[in-house]
């Protein structure tokens, strides 16, 4: 079952520097049907949904460890089985001296035009990564396959993101 996002929900979840979750609002446990105790502690890939790329992950993690922030488009995976689309905008939160001491997410519901164009390039993944013993060999293999693909595009993974959905993302 797929729940989609009301236009004006907005789901933000704070976690430490190993992904674990020390913050969620009110939106993210509605929508993910988990109560605060439930996921406060608990790593942030608790709602990985199993159809979700490795490599988009990898891509993620990286950028925010290098201190930058990342838009991507994520399914998530409810409690109660149900999935979920976001476009998350996730960020480095550094302490006075500019060190990197977690990450904050903000998500809301995609442009179901975007969806629809994300899901082929995930399904190509997700078919690299199925053709690999392990989650090591899986991961690698889909960034690579993702990198392959933004450079024959000629674009970055954000401005694949926003291409998406043509003028309405951040330039």
């Amino acid at each position: 079952m797929e729940r989609r996002l009301e236009p004006d929900d907005l789901i933000v979840s704070k976690t430490d520097l190993r992904g674990v979750i020390t913050y969620a609002n009110e939106s993210f446990l509605r929508v993910s049907r988990y109560a605060e105790d439930e996921v406060l502690g608990q790593p942030h890939n608790l709602i990985r949904h199993p159809d979700m790329p490795r490599g988009v992950f990898a891509l993620l993690w990286d950028t925010v460890a290098a201190g930058q922030e990342v838009f991507a488009y994520v399914d998530n995976l409810a409690a109660d089985g149900a999935n979920y689309w976001v476009l998350a905008n996730v960020t480095p939160t550094f302490d006075p001296g500019g060190t990197v001491i977690g990450y904050h997410s903000s998500r809301r519901a995609p442009a179901p035009q975007a969806i629809a164009g994300v899901r082929p390039v995930y399904d190509l993944l997700l078919t690299e990564e199925r053709r690999h013993p392990n989650a090591r060999a899986a991961t690698a293999a889909s960034s690579a396959l993702l990198s392959s693909l933004l450079a024959e595009r000629a674009m970055s993974y954000d401005e694949f993101v926003w291409s998406l959905i043509g003028e309405g993302g951040p330039r």
